[in-house]
């Protein structure tokens, strides 16, 4: 069994996870800014890891336009695929046989079992999805089988997927505080890995996280329903989870989500029309209730008065005028971080 090093250390260890499907934008940009933060203010570390498993839409080119937007930021990290460390490779789709190591353990637990359902098939057999829900809930038709059994199948697509009880999962939100969620109502048994497409993002996250000894993770509200399935995961493993921090979005002036295809919002974008870098982060850092004014600055000025419990609870809305003078700084307010 692999051993967490976290367990045995007491430094924070936060990380920055872009995903190279396409361009960073402002709504990433805010998220890594509260991350970094977050890390820093704790005299912590921070990781770069890049996750790339979804093959069929990764590009080459973002990955490496992540690497020079979140430097642009002013934002760094102690360990990466550029820098090395000793949890290397940082990029998933070089660690598929770490995320192998970890699924055989899950198979010798019979914690997992092989599942020939088509998402028609799930349908089809489901009851229809409460509300409250996160989408459909598998309804358990392959549940009866062993992990042994996916010898039966030959070469039968299948996924593994994993048991989960009906006990609720819990743990302490950074942000949002006590949270209490009954995963089997968030899809029921969700899949960690599919034969022979590889490996799910809660899988490779979970082991990621805990082999890299990330104690502390800061990401979106989007991704609360993800979290009570990796808790899980790290019970099973026995792994210590890290402390989880859900914070609200960055959305457009529609009310919906920033996307990768919002273009005017991406970072190459600004910074190819000349926008100072300083005066986007006075723009979070106003956001993020640390000053009441657009201070140029950059994410080392905000290390001291870092506060997550500032953060307004509802989403920020973003809007061509949030960057309307960026690229003439001397427009903004000038003087010291939070003044």
């Amino acid at each position: 069994m692999h051993d967490s090093p976290q367990v045995h250390s007491r430094v924070v260890v936060g990380r920055l996870a872009p995903s190279p499907t396409g361009g960073l934008h402002l709504g990433h940009a805010r998220t890594f800014l509260v991350a970094w933060l977050a890390a820093r203010n704790a005299g912590g570390n921070v990781i770069l890891r890049v996750e790339d498993l979804d093959s069929s839409r990764t590009r080459a080119e973002a990955k490496d336009g992540a690497f020079v937007d979140l430097r642009w930021l002013g934002l760094d990290w102690d360990e990466g695929p550029d820098r090395g460390g000793p949890s290397a490779p940082y990029t998933q789709s070089e660690r598929t046989e770490t995320y192998e190591g970890v699924l055989d353990q899950l198979k010798q637990a019979n914690l997992v079992y092989p599942c020939t359902c088509t998402r028609a098939d799930i349908i089809k057999a489901a009851s229809a999805p409460h509300a409250e829900d996160e989408g459909l809930v598998y309804p358990g038709t392959c549940a009866g089988r062993s992990a042994i059994d996916a010898l039966a199948l030959g070469d039968r697509p299948f996924a593994w997927r994993f048991r989960v009880p009906a006990a609720a999962v819990a743990w302490n939100d950074l942000f949002r505080g006590p949270i209490a969620i009954e995963a089997n109502r968030l899809g029921g048994d969700f899949v960690v890995a599919r034969s022979p497409a590889g490996m799910s993002y809660q899988l490779a996250v979970v082991t990621d996280d805990a082999l890299m000894g990330v104690t502390q993770v800061i990401r979106g509200d989007d991704l609360i329903p993800s979290t009570p399935r990796q808790i899980l995961l790290y019970q099973s493993l026995g792994w210590v989870p890290p402390q989880f921090g859900h914070i609200p979005l960055t959305i457009g002036p529609d009310g919906r989500r920033l996307a990768k295809r919002d273009g005017s919002f991406k970072l190459s974008t600004l910074r190819d029309a000349g926008v100072d870098p300083t005066h986007l982060v006075g723009q979070f850092a106003l956001s993020c209730g640390w000053t009441d004014k657009v201070v140029p600055s950059t994410p080392r000025d905000w290390i001291e008065r870092f506060a997550l419990s500032a953060l307004p609870p509802s989403p920020w809305i973003v809007t061509p005028e949030t960057i309307e003078g960026a690229t003439t700084p001397a427009r903004a307010t000038k003087g010291e971080p939070g003044a």
